[in-house]
Formats: structure tokens, C-alpha cells, sequence
């Protein structure tokens, strides 16, 4: 069940502020990496399982859980409100499909589509994941902002296991803002608000000289997060035609989660 909303004033203190019940106007602290008068995706991301949640929330508790959901980014996303319109694709008892459409001055700007599966105790023959990341608490943070611009970068608390090098990261980040300012929001809405960042922890040549952005973001979760740091264990790879992967394994401080698929557009940027 979706938590009940809190009625605290409505603050600068988070990604979004509520407009009415399907629109949302973007803080300061949303703006991109790539260009500071769009939308970082991240939260983005997180705003759009927050809308599912919502939608989920308005009818009885069916006991599925999101264990699967892509996003398709199909223009630029201004930092301009949106409005996100959510609908049951494919009901059903154990499995159900929901799609998620974001709009920004009237035309479709993200595309998402969320697998929920039965929620069913297996812990017997749980098994498969990785070993746990060391916990942020031992970790320096490390301030991102020295290689990306913008409000989202800005906002996190960033925790590396090691030197990134180039094509390969692991990172804790998190965030002291809410998602939506006056609404509480479900750990996995404000783990999703994190999951993006990855494309930006572990780059293989200087965004002021090449550009990657991701086209879309995948994720796959054989458990629901927990806790406020996202673990990003992450390595790009650009192949020679112009396109790249980041694939991550996600964490929380319990352990593995599931993974994330980011593909890229890779391109020198003009007069680099």
C-alpha cells in the first residue's frame, strides 16, 4: 500500500513540487548534467515509479511488486512541469503490466512500461547474488560535481569504494531531498531517483570532450530496495560504431537488488 501523504508546507527541499494530481513542476535541484536547463533523468525516473505507485495505490492491495521497468526517453526534457499519465496495460493475479507516459508542454517526452510479478515466499532457495559492497559510512564521499554540472549532481552524496577509472566505478549515492515535496514517497520510487546517476560515475573519456547519453534505462530487481544509498556497481563499455552500454549490478546496504542497462549515443562533441 502506497504511505499516506504527509501534509507538510510544500518546500524547496526535494526534486518536485505537486501541481495537481498528475502534474509536477520540477526544483532546481532536477537540472541535468548534459545541460542545466533540462531534466536530469534520475529523478525523473523516480517521479515515474512514484506516479505508478499512486496509480497503485487507488485500488485494492493485489500483493505484486514491480520487479521490472524500462524507460524510454523520446525528447529533450525541458525543466518545464510534466504531466504523467498512468494505465493497467495487462491486468492480472500474478502478473501485470503498467505503462507510464510523461508529458512536458503536451507531448510525449518518456515512455515506461513496469512488470509487477506475485510476490511468493521462495527465501529457500533464495541464492545466486553477489557478495555486499562495503558500507558508505567507511567510504570519503567524493564530490561529483567536479566533473558534472547541474542541481541533481549538486544534491548527492557520493561514496566511492575506489578511484573511479575510466569504464569502471562502484559507488554509494545518496540524496537528503524528498522526491515530491509534501508526499512520501516508496523506497523503490527513491531508489529509482538514484539509479540513473550511473551513467556518470565511471566515464571513459571527458564529457567536455565526447558525449554519451543514455537513450533509455532498464531495470531488473530479484529483491525491492531498502534504505536511502543506492550502490552502483557499474562498467561502460563504447563500441567503435557510436554506441555504448553501462550495465550496472544494483545495491542496497543489504546487499545485490538486480541490474540496470543504459544504452548510449556515443558522439565528440562539436569544436572538442
Amino acid at each position: 500500500m502506497f504511505p499516506p501523504e504527509e501534509k507538510s508546507p510544500l518546500t524547496t527541499d526535494s526534486y518536485y513540487e505537486p501541481i495537481d494530481e498528475h502534474r509536477y513542476k520540477p526544483t532546481a535541484h532536477v537540472s541535468g548534467a548534459w545541460s542545466t536547463d533540462e531534466q536530469h533523468f534520475s529523478p525523473l525516473g523516480g517521479l515515474i515509479v512514484h506516479a505508478i505507485d499512486r496509480h497503485l495505490a487507488t485500488r485494492p492491495h493485489t500483493g505484486l511488486l514491480l520487479s521490472r521497468i524500462s524507460f524510454d526517453i523520446l525528447g529533450r526534457l525541458a525543466l518545464d512541469e510534466c504531466e504523467i499519465r498512468v494505465e493497467t496495460v495487462r491486468p492480472g493475479r500474478t502478473i501485470e503490466l503498467i505503462e507510464a507516459v510523461v508529458l512536458i508542454a503536451d507531448r510525449p517526452v518518456v515512455r515506461a512500461r513496469a512488470w509487477l510479478l506475485a510476490a511468493v515466499d521462495t527465501a529457500a532457495v533464495a541464492g545466486g547474488a553477489e557478495d555486499r559492497l562495503t558500507p558508505p559510512e567507511k567510504l570519503a564521499p567524493w564530490s561529483m560535481s567536479s566533473l558534472w554540472p547541474g542541481g541533481y549532481i549538486a544534491s548527492l552524496d557520493s561514496r566511492p569504494l575506489a578511484p573511479p577509472r575510466p569504464g569502471r566505478a562502484t559507488v554509494w549515492v545518496s540524496t537528503p531531498l524528498a522526491l515530491v515535496a509534501g508526499q512520501t514517497s516508496t523506497p523503490l520510487a527513491s531508489y529509482v531517483t538514484l539509479v540513473d546517476t550511473a551513467n556518470g560515475i565511471a566515464v571513459r573519456q571527458p564529457p567536455t570532450a565526447w558525449m554519451f547519453p543514455n537513450v533509455d534505462l532498464t531495470l531488473h530487481l530479484h529483491r525491492q530496495p531498502e534504505g536511502g544509498w543506492a550502490g552502483l556497481d557499474t562498467t561502460v563499455t563504447f563500441g567503435p560504431t557510436g554506441q555504448g552500454i553501462t550495465s550496472t549490478v544494483l545495491h542496497d546496504l543489504r546487499g545485490p537488488i538486480g541490474h540496470a542497462q543504459q544504452i548510449l549515443t556515443v558522439r565528440p562533441l562539436p569544436g572538442a
